[in-house]
This record gives structure tokens, sequence and C-alpha cells, in this order.
């Protein structure tokens, strides 16, 4: 168990906590969330002991572990990937070198023999020799493949990295389990694997999360951030939205039939204050009047963006054929021979694991990049806008503000017709003002949204546009995208938000396209069913085989 007694944290003269007390059990997963700014990942880390609060403090139960999701990728590019999990449980890793040590000296005395010998004991009682099975089941879990185990960090990839660094923070059972958006960079397959091991995991899990259907799959409890103060809701994400608007709702109503109340005695008092007759009843009136309170209803400090894409144009029934596309990027094929035809009514969620094959695909069909053979051909009713995976290129001019750069996107150049496009997007005042070059990730992405938006294109791409996004922007660009009366092809690993937006789905593998008219549900379904059939037939080929050689 951990918990947060009086916690107050000052940053200058703000206080981001103000004596914030919370008790998180085990057998629990508790889903932090909160605004933008609210404090998310800095409440992680006063209870991990990174920062120290201004007041308060943090406790565990004697001889409890706590582990961390690290964030830096580096760290450890000098040691083996199986050494690098198994270092989640620090003492252990202590010991196992202490160990080795000891057994390479040259003149090993009694001494070291008793000393080794504790070492020993102390190594069976934290499950020293399931160690490295231990560290591979969750390595091959996430998908990093046992060639890889003995490799060093600095010999992987990004994403492999983003699953050492999880696979690390998971081993060894923690008592208390700290997670700073273990989804980002996971794909679909590690997402899923992740989502099965908390959901059995026993002790105390504590998660910072984007992903609503992540946190509605693992939560039992949500942790709500806002105002500087933390309210614990039991329940997933869906049941603390539900719960805490049917809250409001009732607080509002509350007030409402308080303020007729307060209405009709002040009616009273004010028509019968001068009649002696009634003076005394309305002087009882007057009192009760002075005993109600209105409830205090403060309104969320979440802000959502306003996003609505509008189309300049209905669209035609002819929207895109796509026929033979091949692409070979640094001696790779990426794409072969692509063939595929969109049509007026579609929502594609390209999927699967091949994310570079469906950036390069989407460049293609943007015209930001050439195919090496076969060809594509927009309609003539169609207008395109594009949200790239990676947008730094479009924000490099250091004088620009962001007025500035939607301005060259406008049709028209007016000041206020392009600050009202951006303080839909949350870029109000003196923030339209910021410059290009000192944007968060999150503020380029709603910058980009707000030029897609401008361009009244009746066919959207969209290559990842959650990243970066927080649970608000994410939510609206959502509803966004379910309402949008046009067509749209995009990827995203945001199961929620791919499920309530596709109605096609296509995944670009090694064999060809898989195009499906049907949900990310029923797709993931016929997938797995797919999956255990052909794990069935291996089975059965397995044991004919070992029929024939008897």
């Amino acid at each position: 168990m951990i918990s947060a007694n009086n916690v107050t944290l000052r940053l200058g003269k703000r206080a981001l906590f103000e004596d914030v007390n919370i008790k998180f059990t085990p057998g629990n997963c508790y889903g932090l969330i909160g605004a933008n700014g609210a404090g998310k990942s800095t409440f992680l880390k006063i209870l991990s002991g990174k920062i120290e609060p201004s007041k308060g403090e943090v406790t565990m139960d004697k001889g409890e572990r706590l582990s961390v999701l690290e964030q830096d990728h580096y760290k450890y590019d000098d040691f083996l990937v199986l050494d690098t999990v198994i270092m989640g449980n620090a003492r252990l890793y202590e010991i196992m070198k202490e160990k080795d040590a000891i057994y390479l000296k040259e003149d090993f005395t009694e001494e070291d023999g008793i000393h080794a010998s504790e070492l020993e004991a102390e190594f069976a009682e934290l499950n020293g020799w399931e160690a490295e099975s231990d560290a591979a089941i969750l390595l091959n879990g996430l998908g990093i493949e046992t060639e890889l185990h003995t490799k060093y960090l600095r010999d992987l990839d990004g994403g492999q990295k983003v699953k050492v660094l999880l696979a690390k923070a998971l081993f060894g059972n923690p008592d208390v389990l700290l997670l700073d958006e273990p989804t980002n960079h996971l794909d679909l397959d590690a997402i899923a694997w992740l989502e099965e091991f908390l959901i059995n995991f026993e002790n105390t899990v504590i998660v910072v999360s984007h992903d609503r259907y992540f946190l509605n799959k693992v939560c039992t409890h949500i942790a709500d951030i806002d105002y500087g103060k933390i309210q614990l809701y039991a329940g997933n994400y869906d049941f603390w939205y539900e719960s805490s608007q049917l809250m409001i709702r009732q607080m509002k109503e509350a007030n409402k039939k308080k303020e007729e109340k307060i209405k009709e005695l002040q009616e009273f008092i004010q028509r019968f204050s001068a009649n002696a007759s009634k003076s005394k009843q309305a002087t009882s009136r007057k009192r009760a009047l002075e005993k109600i309170e209105l409830d205090d209803i403060r309104p969320s400090s979440r802000k959502y963006p306003y996003i609505d894409f509008k189309p300049n144009r209905e669209i035609g029934n002819e929207v895109l054929v796509v026929d033979g596309i091949s692409k070979t990027i640094d001696g790779v094929k990426v794409l072969d021979n692509i063939s595929f035809t969109l049509n007026h009514e579609d929502k594609v969620a390209f999927v699967g694991p091949n994310v570079n094959a469906t950036t390069t695909l989407f460049k293609i069909l943007a015209g930001e990049m050439e195919p090496d053979s076969g060809s594509y051909k927009w309609g003539v009713t169609t207008t395109q806008a594009y949200f790239p995976k990676d947008n730094s290129p479009e924000f490099q001019n250091a004088d620009e503000s962001i007025v500035d750069w939607l301005m060259q996107y406008s049709p028209e150049k007016d000041n206020t017709y392009v600050r009202g496009f951006l303080g839909r997007m949350l870029f109000s005042g003196e923030e339209a003002l910021k410059k290009v070059t000192v944007l968060s990730g999150g503020e380029r992405v709603r910058c980009m949204l707000s030029k897609m938006m401008m361009s009244g294109a009746n066919t959207l791409i969209l290559d990842e546009p959650t990243n970066h996004l927080d649970m608000e922007s994410i939510t609206a660009l959502n509803n966004a995208l379910i309402k949008f009366p046009g067509v749209m092809v995009f990827t995203s690993q945001d199961h929620q938000f791919v499920q309530t937006i596709a109605n096609r789905i296509m995944e670009l593998t090694p064999n060809g396209l898989i195009d499906k008219s049907c949900t990310y549900d029923e797709y993931l379904e016929n997938d797995e069913m797919a999956r255990k059939r052909q794990i069935m037939n291996m089975d059965e080929q397995i044991a004919e085989e070992n029929d024939e050689t008897m």
C-alpha cells in the first residue's frame, strides 16, 4: 500500500497540489487523470520519491518494493537487454553481480564463502533462479524476440527500447507499480498483452494514460486531479465520466430547487414584512432563507477544443483508385503492389504492426512522395487534407507566431477570421502570438487540426493524429471525426478511436493487403479466431508428425 498524507507542492506562488490525502491499496489499478498541466506525471514523481513535496509525506508499508516505468531511453544502452530487465529488482541484480565477483576471486577465503552462502540464500528468496526465464517471458510477451535478449540495448530501435524499459518496470512482482503513459510507442499486440498482465496483477498499480480504452480495460478506480485536489472514484474511465457528469447534474438540479425556494421565501418576506399579523411568519421565513446555501459548483479545469471538419463541397461516388503501388526505401520494399478503391462513405483505419508502410502509403496519397511503380487517382470532386505523423518541418520558422503560421493557409487573410479558428483550439489572447518554435507536441497537433478545418477538405488523411494530445483533445477529435460527412483514411494506436470511427479496416502485411468492411472489434475477433485455427492446425500437424515417428 502507498499513501499521500497532506501532500502539498508549490511551484513559486502556485500550489500544484494542496493537502492531498489519498490511499492506494493492493489489488487495485488506479488511473490518474486530469487536464494537461494538472500534475499527473509530477504526482507520480512525488510518489516515487523523485520530487519532494513542499509539505506532507508519502508512506509505504515496510519492506515493500516500488517500481517505476523510466522515460530515459538511453540510460541502459551499455547493458544487455536481459540484464536491464532484471535491474527492475535492484537488490536481486546487486546480489547477482556481487556473487559473480566473489566466485571470480582467485584468493577465495572462508569469509567469502560465508558471505556467498548468505547471498545465495537471499538470491533464492528473491526467486533469483527464475530471474532470467521470468525476464524472457516478459520480453517475449511484449514482442521482443529471444535473439534480442542477449544484445545491448543500444542495438535496439526506439520502440524496442520502450518495451524493454516496460519489462524492467514489471519485473519481479513489485508491490507498487507506477506507469506513466505505458502504451506510448507500443503496437496493438503489446498493448493487449500489457492489458492482460495488469488485469491479473495482484498488487497496486497507478497509471497515467491518454488511452481511454486501456483505462477502461485495466482500471478498478480513477483518481481525478482538478484544482490541486485528487478525487477518487470506484470504476473505470467511462464510469468516472458518467458519474462525474451525473454528480454535476445533480448539484445543478439541487441548486435549481434551492433557488426556487429562495425566490419563494423572498417574495413572501417582501409581501408580508410590513404586515403586523404576518410579521412573525416573515421573520421565520427570513431565518430559513439565511440557512439555505447553494452548492459551490466549480467548472472543471479541463478545456475541450472545438473541432469540426466542414467540407466545402459534397463528395461524389468516385473517390480514390489505388493500382499496384510499390515503394522501396533504403533497400527495403515497404509497399508491394498495393491496390484498393475507396467509396464515398468509407472511413478506413489502417491497422497492424507495419507502421512504416502505412506512413509511406499516406505520404504517396498526399502527394508528398512518389511511388516506384503503380498509380493512384483521386476523384474530381475530392479535396484532401493531410495530417503527417511528423509535423516538425511545418514549424521551423523561428520568427513566426501561431497567427502568422495559420494565416498562410487561410482563404481569408483576416486576423479575426484566423484567430477564430485558433480560439476554437484553445489558442486565445496572447496564446495565439506564441512563436511556433516553442510549441509543445500537443500544441503543434492542435495547430495542424486548425489548418485542416480551415481547408474545407472532404477527404482526410490522418497519420496518428492522437499522438501528443491530452484526453480532452482526443475526445473532441474523436467526436468530430465520427460526425465528419466525408471520406477518411487514418491510423491510430487508440483502440476506442479506431473502433468508434472506422467502418472499414485495412492491414498492410508481407503477403499483401487485408481489406475488411467491419468495425475494429469485429476485425480483431476474426483475427483472433484465425490465429486460434492456425495454432490448432500447427498442433495437429505436430501430433501427426509425432505419430509417424512412433
